[in-house]
């Protein structure tokens, strides 16, 4: 029986390997070179900004963040708030002339000793 388990599982792996073979010889490219490139992107601050979490109870409803410079007027805010298993995440846009943001959480996580705040700026 022990030799019937052995000649079983080598054809089941024979096969799986002929399948990937099979499948990996299928691929056709249609040029013969490959590309790449790159794009520098500018950045509207190397500022600190403030960020001030704005709770209900004991739930992080939203975050406002402050210290933002002119120059990245119109820029979009994201921001999320990770506390466990519980995201909460929200956007807003940067006004004219910068200054705070205030970005509602669409989940409200619980304050804890340890969360994590992420914040990115895109555009403007």
């Amino acid at each position: 029986m022990r030799w019937l388990r052995t000649v079983v599982s080598a054809a089941g792996i024979g096969i799986v390997v002929g399948a990937a073979v099979a499948f990996a010889a299928s691929i056709s490219f249609s040029s013969a070179s490959l590309g790449a490139g790159s794009a520098s992107t500018g950045r509207c601050t190397n500022a600190g900004l403030s960020v001030l979490q704005n709770l209900s109870g004991s739930n992080v409803a939203s975050v406002t963040v402050g210290s933002i410079p002119a120059g990245c007027a119109g820029a979009t805010l994201l921001v999320s708030v990770t506390a466990g298993a519980t995201t909460g995440s929200g956007s807003a846009t940067v006004p004219a002339g910068g200054g705070s943001v205030t970005v509602t959480l669409s989940t409200t996580p619980a304050v804890t000793a340890s969360e994590l705040t992420d914040l990115v700026l895109i555009g403007p």
